[in-house]
């Protein structure tokens, strides 16, 4: 046990509201173009929203750039290096959009032509308002935690593990940043959460996967 029992850990959920920026475009001149530009909470958006929305398949990347470019432009080597981009590498969003614009210009400098999305396909750059609700729900232990983890909500795991990443760039998610501070016996555990890498697995598997390791753990009873 800890010297000092940390406090209650506050479950939280999260919910979007999505706009319009009225800008678009058809081709990677375009996107380049509006990329340099458009507002960086849009960049934002386009990284760490797009796993909050509702979703009818299983996307093969999880940021919006990577997945316009593989489905409307059927750019697959392009498609493969913005899908690697792991927005939490970066110090703040502004890099993140410079680096963006590099990859994108890059493959411009490769490409012999531009290819065109099919009009109704274009890329739409979107902007999302958050609202954060506080649950109720409160876990006084790890093995609270454990025994919540199953249940919660998409939008919890989203506030909890994205939106963090959003807020402080190179930050562990908060489940396992609560777990450290009830000492040793919990580093396996923590090590485990972190390794639920965001950039594989929906908002439900990534859920699945953290009450996996609290399983895998016996804390909690989370499965």
């Amino acid at each position: 046990m800890p010297e000092r029992t940390p406090p209650p850990f506050r479950v939280l959920d999260c919910a979007l509201t999505t706009l319009s920026l009225g800008r678009s475009a058809r081709n990677l001149r375009e996107l380049r173009d509006h990329l340099s530009t458009v507002e960086v909470q849009s960049i934002s958006h386009h990284f760490y929203d797009a796993l909050l929305r509702p979703a009818f398949d299983d996307p093969e990347y999880r940021n919006d750039f990577a997945l316009w470019t593989r489905r409307q432009l059927h750019d697959a080597p392009l498609a493969e290096r913005l899908g690697v981009i792991d927005p939490g590498d970066f110090d703040d969003l502004e890099e993140l959009r410079q680096h963006l614009i590099e990859v994108v210009e890059d493959r411009l400098s490769e490409a012999s032509d531009v290819p065109q999305a099919a009009r109704g396909k274009e890329f739409h750059f979107l902007k999302s308002q958050r609202v954060v609700l506080d649950t109720g729900l409160r876990a006084e232990t790890p093995e609270d935690l454990g025994k919540l983890i199953p249940r919660l909500s998409t939008g919890t795991i989203y506030s909890h593990v994205i939106e963090v990443r959003r807020r402080q760039p190179h930050q562990a998610d908060e489940f396992s940043a609560w777990l450290a501070q009830w000492g040793a016996r919990y580093e396996p555990l923590c090590d485990r959460i972190r390794a639920v890498d965001f950039h594989l697995w929906s908002l439900s598997e990534m859920r699945d996967r953290i009450a996996q390791a609290f399983a895998a753990e016996g804390i909690g009873g989370g499965q």
